[in-house]
């Protein structure tokens, strides 16, 4: 199966209403060539999830900015004050989780768990409206597991069966998010044949990858 295709094709496979994971970390490791593509397609309706909303020139932040996003499940916003905005003026909703948790619950959905208990966030508003269990005498919050209709991620390094290596911290949550979604398209910085990846280097084997956009530099 061929799997490269065009920027194009790939941001037609996002309609209004899409729940999408986006990768990386204040946009380090982020597929900021199909965000950007994203916005100039104006689909709407969006709901994001991913680790920050980065910042308001670059990323899932240009998303916030265009308004295109219905709610966002991050852990933080803190970087960009359109976010905030946007959620104290009701325009957008916003979930906060915790890292850890975020990370978990993407894992969960990814793994086919029903879900995980954490003592992270209890006592606090992260509580509200979840179930708590007590075990051997200590309460943990039962946190659910997080899907995607479709997950763009970033690779460094993609070889054309979708094998992905990622440099340093451009790893951040592509990993996970490529297991936990129906659809996975990774934006490829380097696009190289198989076999120029070494095997000990694959840190998202190309079994999760159904799509590959050649990052045009």
């Amino acid at each position: 199966m061929n799997k490269l295709i065009t920027l194009e094709e790939a941001v037609s496979k996002i309609k209004d209403g899409t729940t999408i994971m986006v990768g990386g970390f204040l946009a380090t490791g982020s597929p900021c060539q199909i965000i950007d593509a994203l916005v100039e397609k104006g689909v709407k309706d969006l709901t994001i999830i991913c680790n920050d909303t980065s910042f308001v020139d670059r990323g899932v932040g240009k998303l916030v900015v265009n308004k295109q996003i219905k709610k966002v499940i991050a852990s933080h916003i803190g970087t960009n004050a359109e976010t905030g905005r946007q959620m104290n003026a009701g325009e957008m909703e916003v979930q906060l989780v915790p890292q850890g948790t975020l990370a978990e619950r993407i894992r969960s959905g990814g793994a086919g768990l029903g879900g995980f208990l954490t003592p992270t966030g209890t006592g606090t508003i992260v509580e509200d409206g979840k179930e708590k269990i007590t075990v051997d005498d200590k309460e943990y919050i039962l946190e659910k597991p997080l899907k995607a209709d479709i997950a763009i991620i970033f690779g460094t390094k993609v070889d054309k069966k979708g094998n992905v290596y990622y440099n340093y911290s451009t790893r951040n949550f592509n990993p996970l998010m490529a297991t936990a979604a129906d659809i996975v398209v990774v934006e490829a910085e380097n696009l190289v044949e198989v076999g120029e990846i070494n095997p000990n280097d694959v840190m998202t084997p190309g079994i999760f990858v159904d799509y590959i956009v050649k990052e045009d530099k």
